[in-house]
């Protein structure tokens, strides 16, 4: 029997530092804990979080911030090696071109969000390709991030473990989880209403089902797009597989 340890690791300069070990997928395997962490950017660890990343033995990162994001805030830890893969934010620039005509509402927000999820499949593919080529040569533990951990890091997640087999509505589940441990930063500046960052400061369901509509418009299925869009075909499933589920 697999081995249940804390999903969630509640470090004091990251929020939604979380594991996704433990679940089981449909032919009874579980993926195995403490290899593949996710976390929003690692820029204010503290001593004892840097202690207990550590710990974890994290070896690399996957950053999935843009390249000025990625500059404003650099990782914390020297000792990790940092695989940037980025992926540019579009959400803020497309609110303010429509607070430019009219005042903006929660629906223009989720609206956007979706289109942003769409993105990550149309334009951003590639990012996500190198990924999971990464995932099939690097046996460290590793964290994949972004600036929240939650939108561009949640559509990755999502699709990892998609990949290794796990339940549709566990995977539904996992990505939620943001709602739980994600903690909005209060003190950052913003000229968009407060209705409008609170959509933002939250994942939906709504947002990761646009990239998957994405998905069956432009490669037919899940299965489509992880062989000729992410280069997962059926050795490449059978290996990742190997290295992160267990019995």
């Amino acid at each position: 029997m697999s081995k249940t340890l804390a999903r969630h690791l509640n470090l004091s300069g990251a929020s939604n530092f979380r594991d996704l070990g433990g679940y089981v997928t449909h032919d009874g395997r579980t993926v195995r804990w403490r290899q593949i962490f996710r976390s929003n950017h690692l820029a204010h660890l503290t001593e004892q979080d840097i202690a207990i990343v550590r710990g974890l033995g994290v070896k690399s990162a996957f950053d999935f911030r843009g390249v000025a994001e990625r500059a404003e805030a650099l990782c914390g830890m020297t000792d990790v090696t940092v695989h940037s893969l980025p992926v540019e934010p579009t959400v803020v620039a497309a609110l303010r071109a429509i607070a430019e005509t009219r005042p903006l509402s929660k629906d223009d927000a989720v609206d956007v969000m979706r289109d942003s999820y769409r993105g990550y499949v149309q334009d951003n593919t590639e990012r996500y390709r190198t990924l999971f080529a990464h995932l099939l040569e690097d046996r460290a533990p590793l964290v994949i991030h972004c600036t929240a951990g939650k939108d561009r890091t949640g559509f990755a997640c999502a699709l990892i473990l998609h990949a290794l087999g796990v339940p549709d509505e566990v995977i539904a589940d996992d990505y939620l989880l943001t709602n739980q441990f994600y903690k909005r930063d209060t003190s950052a500046t913003s000229e968009l209403p407060d209705h409008v960052r609170q959509v933002l400061g939250t994942v939906q369901a709504a947002f990761l089902d646009a990239a998957f509509e994405a998905i069956d418009d432009d490669y037919g299925s899940l299965d489509g797009y992880f062989h000729d869009g992410l280069g997962l075909g059926q050795a490449e499933r059978k290996a990742l597989e190997g290295r992160y589920l267990q019995a």
